[in-house]
């Protein structure tokens, strides 16, 4: 499966190798970034097994914007700094944000039951039990809706359109039989996509209308990210953008690359389908753990490691110099990390492109992500 079917990119098993000095990321210095650092740490990723990639560092006031290798596979245009890509599970922190607000509102309990809102949908012997909490932190139990359905990161069926519920079922039904929970919900975590179709469902319950329009109404349009959109069945990328590939198995069982920029991501949904740039997430994450976004209560509550790593809608991790937040992503021929200091005064997120090398450019964007937002 390539890492993560739309999520994270093991980033938290790297991190807890590296060791910790504990608690918050201490304010950064009033100076730029090192740009030229940053960007021979960029041109590693690039070096290690990435077609292109591309970064946005900021620090305080300050910002470095740069890019590395090509838009596509033996080409010769640049990847653009600028550029659109799919940030797949990073979707995921935008749904959260949603549903908290929605309980800030009172209109929804982290108590509630999935049973509550969407009687019938998942297991009898488990939806009277698991909780917005449980689905919000990967401690549901529900299995994984992906399993059979992809090839590497990239879906069997490019063009076919999903709707929530035809996923859901995938997770929860075996023929006309319920599939056992993992788990008892609320006693383990196991990250599943699942979970998060599941609160995207919920969220069309409470407020009758789709998550799609709520994350626009509500994110994307208030904070200005014009470059940020859930396509829905749309497979088109518009813009600038590199292009991503998925190693596919010839008869001879040789692996070739095919660009898989174009593909219907309702199979991702509200656990996976965003498009946006650098900027577009570095300003959301930068407003989201501001406070302009949640409650002080409800960002509390996202930003609490109660889950080995996970808190509401965000990973969790520890950097040699403190404690940072965000969420990773994977998608056909995509790949994003986007992580902050918990006052979102440092921040970076990196997106590249591979086609299933044996390469690993991941080491070399955690090292970037390190130099990013723990400067010597």
């Amino acid at each position: 499966m390539r890492g993560s079917r739309f999520g994270a990119l093991a980033l938290l098993t790297v991190c807890a190798l590296v060791p910790t000095a504990g608690g918050a990321v201490a304010a950064p210095p009033a100076v730029a970034p090192d740009g030229s650092a940053l960007q021979a740490a960029l041109d590693r990723v690039t070096a290690t097994g990435a077609i292109g990639a591309v970064a946005e560092v900021r620090q305080g006031d300050a910002v470095w914007r740069g890019s590395s290798g090509k838009s596509r596979l033996n080409g010769r245009q640049p990847a653009p700094a600028n550029g659109r890509f799919r940030a797949g599970s990073v979707t995921k922190t935008f749904t959260a944000t949603v549903v908290l607000q929605l309980v800030g509102e009172g209109r929804l309990r982290l108590s509630d039951t999935a049973e509550r809102w969407l009687p019938g949908l998942v297991p009898a012997l488990g939806g009277d039990r698991i909780t917005v909490r449980d689905l919000l932190q990967h401690a549901s139990g529900l299995p994984e809706y992906t399993d059979g359905l992809l090839d590497g990161d990239a879906p069997r069926d490019r063009f076919r359109t999903w709707t929530p519920a035809e996923l859901v079922r995938r997770a929860v039904k075996d023929g006309n039989r319920d599939r056992p929970l993992l788990f008892p919900p609320g006693t383990d975590h196991h990250y599943s996509n699942t979970d998060y179709i599941v609160l995207g469902m919920i969220i069309e319950k409470v407020t009758g209308r789709s998550y799609r329009t709520e994350i626009d109404q509500r994110i994307i349009r208030p904070l200005g990210l014009r470059d940020t959109r859930l396509p829905g069945s749309s497979p088109f990328i518009t813009g600038p953008h590199s292009h991503g590939y998925e190693p596919v198995e010839k008869a001879d069982g040789t692996l070739v690359p095919v660009d898989f920029t174009t593909v219907n991501m309702s199979v991702a949904g509200a656990a996976g389908e965003i498009i946006s740039t650098t900027a577009d997430l570095d300003r959301f994450f930068r407003t989201l753990l501001s406070g302009s976004l949640l409650r002080p209560a409800e960002l509390r509550e996202m930003t609490a490691d109660t889950s080995g790593g996970w808190g509401l809608g965000l990973e969790i991790a520890t950097l040699p110099c403190g404690t940072i937040v965000g969420h990773g992503g994977g998608t056909p021929g995509y790949r994003t990390v986007s992580f902050h200091t918990l006052d979102g005064t440092r921040q970076v997120t990196v997106d590249w492109t591979d086609w299933g090398t044996d390469a690993d450019a991941g080491p070399a964007a955690l090292a970037l992500m390190t130099a990013a937002l723990c400067p010597s």
